[in-house]
């Protein structure tokens, strides 16, 4: 690692001076994703938001518009927008975050005013949806942990809006760990947009200075008899279980060992029995549970502590007893073989050997080798509190677990969490016990040990709590692991996909080499990360030419490659104030001296990585523009809160013919005119409703009719009659009943997409066809005095907004409307003879 006295800073209008250490892989990453859409592979503690905010600099700089920055907790926002505001000489009032605390409505006008949004995904999801805000301005957009970023996290959908409606967009995915095969890392990439994979290991020259060997070793442990006793107790009973479940035919084994993915094919036979109304299924699919249950327990004995599974019993204990608790709860803790666990757990009054073993080895960290952090890091609450208060009698120590409380454990606010973490790196406490929630990009000071109380069977949380030590100095890694128990087939599994990750990553690089030799030596010069605003605008030119026909990477970072000016412009920046510049972004000679041969080859993109974005683009295609926030244009949409759990609200808002708005509505689940308003359910929802669910379906019918004229019930989902063991007649008879005794129409959706398509019809033909407007009744006041009048008007004879607002204008007041003769009335642009003798009736006719 470079001494203090040969550090070099970066020089950039935006950044503040003398802050930024100048690292030529840093540079190299900066320079590349600066000009695509990029994922930056980096291990942990070696700087990758830094180069995220380099890349923010100059594009602000050169391009102008916002930066979002997305992180996946609000610590890690909170550690970014600290990190952002040191760095960049931009006033604080520009940088803000956007997390769960901030209101929607002050979310929207601080977006307005905001240079750089530092947000959680969940949030900028939200309001997009609720067209809050617009991604129209934002020209770099960052995806920190982009390794979430899969299935129906937000990321995905964030992604697709961008892509979408920025007029200048350009995508950073960060991640140390970005899946763990080749497949997972170009899932990652196509969903995000990215076309570059720009990997950097520990291998790699310019990067070995900054890093040090971590050694990774295992202590094996030995379980003392009355430890095994507990689980060889309970392990009779899991094998009783699957004996029953073989006798159905859905086990083939009854090893008290078998796998999660056995249990989850034996789960959807046992589902596939229930759908098909078979008792067996029922029956099945409780014992499954119980399976479930007592292979925690054996989990938590073997690798946690016995103190965590005596805690398991005693909550398994008040579930039996709740009311409503289910039979599986109940037959387990009655079981005789559970019970004499449970006895022998409560009774155990030992030391776990994971125990003994976690002091002696802080005791040689902390006291024999003068380290002076320590790290444990464990996979259960229980185990992390206990932990905590077993090595305080020799330790200063202090726990860190998430926000969320649970029975008998207070979960830690954010402001504790950053408490805990400022307190650890000032040296007020010596060991830090955490769950995972510390494992993922938090800026968790330099360790002397991270200690695994056991292994985890993913690559990536492994890399992940790794990499916490071996960052200033040599680190160590230990794993403890009990004897012939799942923590040894963790720790292999965990092994195992490490490996493969590593080989990918290789694969990737390797792949790049061949994109490298297709491109233009004039692209790939450091150099062309100049700040000169029309080489920046050629470029850019360039970028956009060769859009979805070529990778497109201008600017790739081959040190070796020098004959385009690449030197010179080192030279130039050289004698200034002897600090190269973020817009010069050029190697100095002495870093291209240091620089291997062919080093440049590994920040090129992969063909995979280009072929992936193929595909999304023409997705992309197929969803159309985004309508912009703000617009009062074309068709809107109310959408509850609530149902952010399906993709219904999402799929509504990439429609470039309507927009969506966000509220927690009163009544109904969607909003679709004055007098049109939607409860949605699928068909588990609505059967859930005719047996007992929180609120009976005929309650939110009878609401719905209260407030809106023409109120609908969807019923979404194929299999109504045979999803559970519900007679066909009772739910014809609740159907006839919404349809008769209620009015209420139902329509029958196959999926949350023809749901959406349907909702999206009826609003245009509300709206378009017969000029209707949208309003929010039932629950909640108006804004304003002329919105409850215009609400109170609207109410007679199902007049409408627009006609209400042209009653009052021509009359003056609810009270002229209310008194006003026929003839009076049809004067009124819009009433005609029809609608005055309706209102004069309701109004006039005597209460019966």
């Amino acid at each position: 690692m470079p001494s203090s006295e040969d550090v070099a800073y970066v020089d950039h209008p935006l950044l503040v001076p003398s802050f930024i250490e100048r690292r030529l892989y840093q540079i190299r990453l900066a320079g590349a994703a600066r000009d695509d859409h990029t994922l930056v592979c980096l291990p942990t503690g070696l700087g990758k938001t830094t180069v995220s905010l380099l890349v923010t600099a100059q594009r602000l700089h050169e391009t102008g518009g916002k930066s979002l920055f997305l992180a996946p907790t609000k610590p890690l926002v909170q550690q970014h927008a600290d990190f952002y505001r040191e760095a960049l000489d931009i006033p604080d009032e520009d940088i803000v975050v956007f997390t769960g605390d901030v209101r929607p409505d002050d979310r929207a006008e601080l977006w307005e005013d905001a240079q750089i949004v530092i947000a959680t995904p969940q949030v900028v999801e939200n309001d997009l949806i609720g067209n809050r805000i617009s991604l129209c301005n934002v020209t770099h957009l960052t995806f920190d942990e982009c390794h979430r970023a899969s299935g129906d996290y937000a990321y995905v959908y964030i992604a697709e809006r961008y892509h979408a409606d920025a007029e200048n967009p350009l995508v950073t995915g960060m991640s140390a760990s970005p899946g763990g095969d080749e497949e997972a890392i170009l899932e990652v990439c196509e969903n995000l947009g990215i076309v570059h994979v720009e990997v950097m290991t520990e291998e790699d020259a310019d990067v070995a200075d900054y890093t040090h060997d971590t050694d990774v070793e295992w202590e094996r442990i030995d379980l003392p008899d009355e430890i095994l006793e507990i689980r060889d107790a309970l392990n009779e009973v899991i094998t009783d279980r699957l004996e029953k479940l073989k006798q159905l035919g859905v086990a083939r084994s009854t090893r008290p060992d078998i796998s999660q993915k056995d249990l989850n094919r034996m789960r959807a036979e046992l589902q596939r029995l229930m759908n098909a109304d078979k008792s067996e299924g029922y029956k099945g699919m409780s014992t499954h549970a119980e399976v479930m249950k007592l292979r925690r327990a054996v989990e938590l004995v073997e690798t946690q502590s016995v103190e965590s599974v005596r805690r398991y019993f005693e909550r398994q204990r008040n579930a039996a007893r709740s009311s409503g608790a289910s039979k599986a709860s109940q037959r387990l803790v009655a079981e005789p073989k559970v019970r004499e666990a449970m006895r022998k757990a409560e009774s155990f009054d030992g030391l776990h050997p994971k125990f003994r073993k976690t002091r002696i080895l802080l005791a040689e960290t902390l006291g024999i080798r003068d380290g002076e952090r320590v790290i444990v890091f464990t996979e259960s609450r229980d185990t992390a509190e206990a932990l905590t208060e077993f090595l305080s009698q020799s330790f200063s120590v202090r726990r860190f677990v998430g926000q969320g409380d649970r029975e008998g454990s207070d979960g830690m606010s954010q402001k504790e969490q950053q408490e805990a973490l400022d307190k650890f790196r000032s040296g007020e406490f010596e060991v830090l016990v955490s769950t995972s929630v510390a494992e993922e990009g938090l800026d968790v000071p330099e360790v002397d040990l991270v200690l695994f109380f056991e292994p985890v069977p993913t690559a990536i949380r492994s890399i992940q709590r790794k990499g916490r030590t071996g960052r200033q100095a040599d680190g160590r890694v230990v794993v403890l692991l009990a004897e012939d128990t799942r923590d040894e087939a963790y720790f292999w599994i965990s092994r195992r996909r490490e490996k493969t990750m590593e080989k990918e990553l290789r694969s990737l690089k390797g792949a790049a080499a061949d994109i490298e030799a297709e491109l233009d030596h004039s692209q790939r010069d450091l150099s062309a990360f100049a700040g000169n605003g029309g080489e920046a605008a050629e470029r850019d030119g360039n970028a956009a030419e060769h859009s979805g026909t070529s990778t497109g990477n201008e600017g790739v970072t081959d040190a070796s490659s020098t004959d385009d000016g690449g030197p010179e412009a080192v030279a130039a920046a050289e004698a200034t104030d002897g600090q190269s510049g973020l817009t010069d972004f050029g190697p100095t000679d002495e870093e291209l001296a240091r620089a291997e041969p062919g080093e440049g080859d590994e920040s090129d993109t992969s063909n995979a990585a280009a072929e992936s974005d193929d595909s999304s683009e023409d997705e992309r295609d197929d969803t159309g523009t985004i309508a912009k926030a703000g617009s009062d244009d074309g068709v809107e949409i109310v959408v509850d809160q609530r149902e952010l759990d399906s993709d219904i609200a999402r799929t509504l808002s990439k429609r470039d013919d309507l927009t969506t708005r966000l509220e927690t509505l009163a009544v109904g689940d969607y909003v679709l005119s004055d007098r049109v308003a939607v409860e949605r359910k699928s068909v588990a929802d609505f059967l859930d409703t005719l047996t007992g669910g929180d609120r009976s379906l005929f309650d939110q019918i009878a609401d719905l009719t209260r407030h809106y004229a023409r109120p609908l019930l969807i019923v979404e989902g194929r299999g109504l009659y045979e999803e559970r063991n519900i007679h066909p007649g009772a739910i014809r008879g609740a159907l006839s009943s919404v349809a008769v005794d209620f009015g209420v129409s139902v329509l029958f959706t196959e999926s949350e997409d023809d749901t959406a398509e349907m909702l999206a019809t009826i609003a245009t033909r509300e709206q378009t066809d017969r000029e209707r407007t949208v309003s929010v009744h039932g629950g909640k006041s108006a804004k304003t005095l002329d919105e409850q009048q215009e609400y109170v008007v609207s109410a007679i004879a199902d007049i409408g907004p627009v006609t209400a607002r042209n009653l009052l204008e021509a009359l003056g007041s609810v009270e002229a409307v209310m008194t006003a003769n026929e003839d009076d009335l049809k004067e009124v642009p819009g009433v005609g003879a029809v609608t005055a003798e309706r209102i004069r009736e309701v109004v006039g006719s005597e209460y019966r």
